[in-house]
């Protein structure tokens, strides 16, 4: 088992930048493949980033490359997403995932996750 807890989210105006930080117990960190998925109201929950064991993978979605870095620390047991010139679409609640199996971008993929945390970007 593992539990992930995400915090960092809140309000911003466009273009402003937030920083998600999701705190992982209960299993090796470091043997985890982690990822950021989001999920806007009426909307189904959608890929953003994800970043390998090691952190010397990372993959984005277009929507955000460019734009969004996926980050860990395998001392803090923490993966971060780091969000700059974040837009209105942007908007949604943020989770964070973990999987014990290969990099990924398909939610089934993913075994564990945390409640979320709220991102809103006013225009």
């Amino acid at each position: 088992q593992v539990q992930l807890v995400e915090s960092g989210g809140g309000l911003v105006q466009a273009g402003g930048s937030l920083r998600l930080s999701c705190a992982a117990s209960g299993r090796t960190f470091s043997n985890s493949v982690m990822a950021w998925f989001c999920q806007a109201p009426g909307k189904e929950r959608q890929f953003v980033a994800t970043i390998s064991r090691s952190g010397g993978t990372t993959r984005y979605s277009d929507s955000v490359k460019g734009r969004f870095t996926i980050l860990r620390d395998n001392t803090k047991n923490t993966v971060y997403l780091q969000m700059n010139s974040l837009k209105p679409e942007d908007t949604a609640v943020y989770y964070c995932a973990a999987s014990s199996n290969y990099v990924s971008v398909r939610i089934q993929d993913y075994a564990y996750w945390g409640q979320g945390t709220q991102v809103t970007v006013s225009s």
